[in-house]
């Protein structure tokens, strides 16, 4: 698993490229809030928007995820504890006043232009 990348992931570039092109600027593999111990993929500080890219595998996506055939308990509990942190992270950053996004790997893949649209409507939204 060392080998996987956790950040500057084909779906995450393909979703900053479009937001680049749409004059939009942001921070990438920052802490949202200092003291919550999560990295958000893409972050819009001024607007309070931290995005999640999550991965179909890695976090279980109810259309794609097909578990493991060897050491199924172990990947059965790993996405189950993925998916508890995700909930977690989510509730943390609404405490602290931000606004989770997360959108599956193959929501960007079939339409990365579609996923940037929302994000700008959620910034625009959030903005005064």
């Amino acid at each position: 698993m060392q080998s996987n990348r956790g950040r500057d992931t084909a779906p995450e570039l393909a979703v900053r490229r479009r937001l680049h092109a749409m004059g939009l600027r942001y921070r990438v593999s920052v802490r949202p809030v200092p003291n919550l111990r999560r990295t958000a993929d893409i972050v819009f500080t001024r607007a309070r928007i931290a995005v999640f890219i999550d991965g179909c595998f890695w976090h279980g996506c109810p259309e794609h995820y097909q578990a493991p055939v060897r050491n199924g308990d172990f990947w059965l509990a790993k996405r189950k504890r993925n998916g508890e942190r995700d909930a977690e992270t989510d509730s943390a950053l609404s405490a602290a006043g931000w606004t989770p996004l997360r959108f599956w790997e193959h929501e960007v893949r079939a339409d990365a232009s579609l996923v940037a649209v929302s994000i700008a409507a959620a910034i625009r939204s959030s903005v005064p």
